[in-house]
């Protein structure tokens, strides 16, 4: 394996390590699933260059935008949950009591 897919692949894996070891916060959580999008981010990028296929071309810039409005539909969700609960900790959130 080369450097360039050993390195996406372990960030990847990082984050995705990070989401299955540290949920205590809800922003933590948020930011290791925003480090694994990223990863994907650069992975098709180098691939599709790689490729040279201009077909596939638009593909990182729909995943770009499917990870924004996910950092906003979660950033928004981390906003409400600490107005109405007074923490981010996963562990305080019930959905019975929304």
């Amino acid at each position: 394996m080369t450097l360039a897919p050993f390195t996406f692949s372990s960030a990847f894996l990082l984050g995705l390590g990070g989401l299955a070891l540290h949920r205590h916060h809800l922003l933590s959580s948020l930011l290791c699933l925003e480090g694994m999008m990223l990863s994907l981010f650069i992975a098709l990028s180098l691939w599709i260059l790689q490729l040279g296929s201009i077909n596939l071309a638009s593909a990182p810039m729909f995943l770009l935008a499917f990870s924004a409005c996910e950092a906003s539909a979660g950033l928004a969700i981390l906003v409400a949950t600490s107005r109405t609960h007074g923490t981010d900790r996963l562990q305080n959130l019930n959905l019975l009591q929304c």
